[in-house]
């Protein structure tokens, strides 16, 4: 992640739940399936939150492989979050790492080592507060 702050902004107008997501210089948009009254043109709030965790933590183990050239081919993240009705002071979110290549089980461990170590894994392992005005 940037030294930087990172910012984003979101606009919802009359389009029932359809959410414009505005971040460097990007356009995404969040929604919510149609069996909860969205449009579904978009990830939920709560898919965008695993992509944000997967994405990094794919980046995070890309660029230690490069850096230790360990021939990596391909990493394939899969997430998943507990229920809402789940959720208390300890949100549970399971993430299974597949690695593709022809790496050692000692690069694999290594890898899964620094998986951990993406700072949105950081972000999220810790106390978070939230400040609205």
């Amino acid at each position: 992640m940037s030294s930087s702050i990172i910012t984003a902004i979101t606009e919802l107008d009359q389009s029932k739940y359809k959410t414009k997501v505005y971040a460097g210089g990007h356009l995404i948009y969040a929604d919510e399936p149609t069996e909860l009254g969205g449009t579904d043109e978009g990830m939920s709030p709560g898919a965008l939150l695993l992509a944000s965790l997967g994405s990094c933590t794919a980046i995070t183990i890309r660029m230690y492989a490069d850096r230790k050239e360990i021939p990596l081919e391909a990493i394939k993240i899969d997430l998943a979050i507990c229920k809402e009705e789940e959720m208390s002071k300890e949100t549970t979110i399971t993430r299974k790492i597949e690695f593709l290549g022809p790496i050692t089980q000692e690069q694999r461990e290594r890898l899964v080592v620094i998986a951990d170590k993406c700072p949105i894994h950081k972000l999220l392992s810790n106390p978070i507060k939230i400040l609205t005005s």
